[in-house]
């Protein structure tokens, strides 16, 4: 594992599934769990070191509860990421509405350039809602847990 730059973390690990693989993300808080897990998102689909912070996307979703909400976030990045090949090294939550469930955030990294200069890891197919788990408190550390179809 190479060194992170400064302002980068990586709170997050893959778990075993069969024939799926089970994100696991935390943070400081529930915006933060939600900013890591796409990142570990990103993290199996390519290195990470391998991707410039060149370029910026803009992510706007709303779900009906925290659940639909995490589901819609990793699934707008996934769905830039097949339509426009963008990576995204780092996640930033801007604006977080646990009330309205609503979310804007910004991704910087590139557009992926696969085996010219990023390695391919593995492709991911959708999100699910299987064995989905938001672990959260009224403040403080939140974990989440998401299941990919890979």
């Amino acid at each position: 594992e190479r060194p992170l730059e400064e302002g980068e973390t990586r709170n997050y690990e893959y778990l075993d599934h069969t024939a799926d693989v089970q994100f696991h993300a935390w943070g400081e808080t529930l915006g933060e769990s939600f900013e890591q897990v796409v990142v570990c998102m990103f993290s199996y689909i390519t290195d990470l070191h391998t991707v410039e912070l060149t370029d910026t996307s803009t992510v706007e979703v709303s779900g009906h509860d925290l659940q639909s909400l995490l589901y819609n976030f990793m699934d707008e990045f996934l769905f830039q990421f097949c339509t426009e090949g963008f990576v995204a090294r780092r996640v930033e939550i801007l604006e977080f509405d646990r009330e309205a469930f609503s979310i804007t955030a910004k991704g910087r990294g590139e557009k992926f350039q696969a085996r010219v200069k990023h390695p391919q890891g593995t492709e991911i197919k959708a999100i699910t809602y299987s064995a989905m788990q938001i672990n959260i408190k009224d403040t403080g550390p939140a974990d989440v847990y998401v299941i990919v179809d890979i």
